[in-house]
């Protein structure tokens, strides 16, 4: 794509303003997650605990999946969005009431139910796109919000690494509310109407056909498998755990995780650039071993922060690639009129996958288990995954 295919989607005046309430949203939820991420660990966290945290990050969208068309469905699109905003807003004031480890419990609520709103606001928002947008302009404006994500993963990382070091967790928070509240103003000028699908099905029936219909395709069942196994690389967790163990000798928590995971996602946003054109269906395979084969690799380097940067770049270069073939083998497959559920046991069995692998960091860290060994395991994953796709193709592709 070129930049003017891309600026002709931005001239969209509901795209643009849309968009651009999309990356203030993206930007706050990470920017404070690095204050987060050092309050815990300032505070004593226990391995288990930061992992808890991080799996609260990944929750909503196993819990609220098979209910957020239906509520989508049900509440005008503004109104919808206004109201996710202001939960926002309000979560994150909370956040500024957590002042030890005691308050361990209600950061994990806080951060579900900023969770839980900013995973509507994302399905809703791309619920609309296909209502307003057609053919080749719908295409660019999914590409754009995927673009956006990683450019703001790795904003917010870096910037709220910088703030939490120099201003402090509270500061933090409090210009993380600011970010909210423009986006929440920038919603009230959205030139918007349309109404709210009738919804005459109960939500329980739609879960309970899609699965039988899920059970009746089993190759959907082996593709949503490989969409999960992307799962290997959810890294927060470790990365929390490596600052507090090696980085913090050499540089702040805060500014360590930050800037670790801003070069990760960097690395995301490049990757598909240079790889997506060459993965396909007969040879994702070797793919998977090569991402597999980057993560034991920077297991050997990763207790040096300088070298780690590396690493991690070259790790985080495949990962978005493979989340998207995967997610568009998938698409592929699924009958138009089963394709909001499939996709969204798709989501939860992905997000579930995520929160076992940092449970898992998080028990075999508490454990004693080196971090070394923990991520060689998490590349053999994706080894183990190779294998599992040959298998694969061979029955269901050939």
């Amino acid at each position: 794509m070129t930049q003017n295919s891309y600026w002709d989607v931005l001239k969209h005046p509901i795209i643009a303003r849309l968009t651009l309430i999309q990356f203030i949203s993206y930007f706050g939820t990470w920017f404070s997650q690095v204050a987060i991420a050092s309050m815990i660990l300032e505070y004593g966290a226990s391995e288990l605990a930061i992992a808890y945290i991080f799996m609260m990050l990944m929750l909503p969208a196993i819990v609220l999946a098979p209910l957020s068309g239906w509520i989508i469905d049900k509440v005008s699109f503004k109104k919808l969005m206004g109201i996710l905003l202001l939960i926002e807003i309000s979560m994150t004031l909370l956040f500024m009431t957590v002042n030890s480890l005691d308050d361990l419990n209600s950061l994990m609520l806080f951060v579900f139910i900023r969770s839980s709103a900013s995973s509507i606001l994302f399905a809703a928002e791309m619920a609309l796109f296909p209502k307003i947008l057609q053919g080749e302009m719908l295409k660019k404006t999914n590409e754009i919000h995927s673009i956006v994500w990683s450019v703001c993963f790795a904003a917010g990382m870096a910037l709220g690494g910088l703030v939490t070091y120099y201003l402090g967790y509270d500061a933090t928070f409090l210009i993380d509310v600011l970010l909210y509240t423009i986006a929440f103003l920038l919603l009230l000028g959205l030139k918007l109407s349309l109404n709210p699908i009738e919804h005459t099905e109960s939500a329980l029936f739609m879960m309970k056909s899609g699965f039988i219909y899920l059970k009746n395709h089993k190759k959907l069942i082996h593709l949503i498998i490989l969409h999960a196994s992307i799962g290997f690389t959810s890294f927060e967790t470790l990365i929390t755990l490596l600052a507090d163990l090696h980085y913090k000798y050499i540089l702040a928590i805060p500014l360590a995780i930050g800037w670790i995971n801003a070069t990760r996602a960097l690395a995301m946003t490049i990757g598909p650039l240079l790889f997506s054109k060459y993965i396909n269906d007969k040879n994702i395979h070797y793919f998977f071993a090569l991402q597999g084969l980057a993560i034991i690799l920077w297991s050997f380097v990763q207790h040096s922060y300088g070298v780690a940067i590396l690493g991690i770049f070259i790790v985080g270069l495949l990962s978005t690639s493979l989340w998207s073939y995967t997610y568009y083998m998938l698409q592929q497959e699924i009958e138009v009129k089963f394709l909001g559920r499939v996709i969204a046991y798709n989501d939860m069995v992905f997000m579930i996958f995520n929160i076992v692998v940092t449970l898992f960091v998080g028990y075999a860290a508490k454990m004693g288990m080196e971090l070394e060994y923990i991520t060689i395991i998490m590349g053999c994953g994706f080894m183990v995954t190779a294998l599992y796709y040959r298998w694969f193709k061979k029955n269901y592709l050939s």
